[in-house]
């Protein structure tokens, strides 16, 4: 039984820090899954090493065992505790043979492993099936509504909900929708980021909206009332006599929904463009001449 180099499988080093070993971990469980490389005995068996190696290192008792002891293994006293441990297991007839999941390294010097569904027994090592990710790109308006939306992954079509004020960029799972478990391993997860539009109108700040409305330079000056489109329907703004241009005013709970918070809004802010009138005629611009001279 040949000492088994786990940190070569996973290609760190030996000081490797936990989250080190986890991330070469996982990158290479991806490589490696039989569900990327179906029917490749060569990814399985690379698989498997890169189980077992995580099974040691990510576990400090484990580690540390395989640490102190290393390639003299054989002569430490948990091989020895181990091997006592199987010896009295098969006389007790709990052992049942069946195909190895983990090496004989591995079953000698830790006794078997449950963290993956059993290491002896007949049974296979169960492996959680392949995230999967996807992408959904809405409009502002879509955004702004909880509505329904099928989208295909992998040649299946899922109906998914998608809340009222989802942000761009915004991940959500969808457990269990993703690849298959094998040797009855649990289903993958279902990773969908979701890609908001810019919006020609409105500019999205969080749950805040803001827009810019033109008014004509007589209801800037007298005051008077405009009619506003909103993403949930038309309004009537007031507009205040003496307005001035670039001037804000805010419409609260017209903003944008609050994420999963039913009923709760962020404002719009309206900020005013006065329009100088063109094409004067010569009364209209006697008016002017006489205004300014007031």
């Amino acid at each position: 039984m040949a000492f088994v180099d786990y940190y070569q499988i996973l290609g760190v080093d030996k000081s490797a820090s936990d989250k080190d070993i986890k991330s070469a971990y996982r990158k290479l469980a991806r490589k490696y899954h039989p569900d990327v490389n179906p029917n490749d005995k060569e990814a399985q068996k690379k698989f498997q090493e890169l189980n077992e190696a995580n099974e040691v290192l990510s576990d400090p008792e484990k580690r540390k065992k395989y640490d102190q002891y290393g390639k003299d293994w054989e002569h430490g006293a948990e091989y020895e505790k181990a091997r006592q441990s199987r010896a009295s297991a098969n006389q007790g007839g709990n052992y049942y043979g069946g195909d190895d999941n983990f090496s004989d390294f591995f079953e000698s010097m830790f006794g078997g492993s449950s963290g993956f569904g059993g290491a002896r027994g007949g049974r296979q090592t169960r492996f959680r099936g392949q995230d999967y990710q996807a992408e959904v790109h809405l409009t502002l308006q879509e955004a702004y509504e909880t509505h329904k939306q099928t989208l295909t992954v992998n040649g299946k079509n899922i109906r998914i909900t998608v809340p009222a004020g989802i942000e761009n960029g915004q991940t959500i799972k969808i457990q269990g929708h993703g690849g298959p478990g094998s040797n009855g391993g649990p289903n993958g997860d279902l990773f969908i980021t979701f890609t908001v539009a810019n919006d020609e109108k409105f500019r999205r700040a969080k749950n805040d909206l803001h827009i810019t409305s033109d008014i004509d330079l007589y209801t800037a000056v007298l005051g008077g009332e405009i009619i506003l489109e909103t993403l949930s329907g038309k309004v009537k703004l007031p507009v205040k006599a003496e307005t001035q241009n670039g001037s804000t005013v805010r419409l609260k709970g017209k903003g944008f929904p609050v994420y999963k918070q039913e009923g709760q809004f962020g404002d719009l802010y309206v900020t005013f463009n006065v329009k100088i009138p063109t094409n004067l005629t010569e009364k209209q611009k006697e008016l002017f001449t006489e205004l300014s001279k007031s």
